[in-house]
């Protein structure tokens, strides 16, 4: 997690430099990309745990469950109010940290802390005790926030924050959650965490 933190504070700096010595026009195109990029990583994490191949046949599984978690995580999620709660955090933290006229900061800050946190790497990585996914998740992240500081700002720089505590959470109980989680569990989760990142990818 202290490896993931450091290449996305290095992947934003290279990306804010990048910015400033882009013309406006690259945005579009740079969010573009990053959007399809985004979008494939979704579908290909999904499609890997919902196809399946029975005698020459291609059928789904884990269907309902994908149904139902997703509504329930919509309840939930709205119930607590999340996506302001992490709006107005990037809010207070542009207020008193972000240059003035920096309108995307607050976009910066919730949209890649929604794709850095997300997916099932910093799950399944925290938990099986294996460092070696969640430095190649590091990787991943940094390259992914050289774009979106490039095209979003300053904002990037505050998902160390989520994904410190969230993932080093994760890890911290790892020991006495993992006994809790079967890997079809955990491959459930995966397939949860790709549907939300396809739909990142929509914004």
């Amino acid at each position: 997690t202290i490896v993931n933190v450091g290449t996305v504070l290095i992947g934003t700096t290279i990306g804010i430099l990048l910015k400033n010595g882009l013309p406006k026009r690259f945005e579009k195109t740079v969010m573009q990309g990053l959007g399809l990029t985004t979008c494939f990583i979704g579908i290909g994490g999904t499609l890997s745990e919902v196809l399946i191949i029975q005698d020459g046949e291609i059928g789904t599984q884990h269907t309902m469950l994908l149904i139902l978690c997703l509504a329930l995580g919509a309840v939930i999620g709205e119930a607590l109010n999340i996506e302001q709660r992490l709006e107005d955090f990037g809010a207070f933290c542009q207020s008193h940290f972000a240059a003035k006229g920096d309108s995307r900061f607050v976009e910066g800050f919730v949209t890649a802390s929604l794709l850095f946190c997300v997916g099932a790497m910093a799950i399944v990585g925290a938990l099986n005790g294996d460092p070696t996914m969640l430095i190649a998740k590091a990787i991943l992240d940094g390259v992914a926030s050289i774009l979106f500081a490039a095209s979003l700002g300053k904002g990037v720089y505050l998902t160390i924050v989520p994904i410190f505590f969230y993932q080093g959470g994760i890890t911290l109980m790892a020991r006495f959650i993992r006994p809790w989680l079967t890997d079809v569990l955990i491959g459930q989760m995966s397939c949860v965490g790709s549907v939300l990142i396809f739909a990142i990818s929509l914004n």
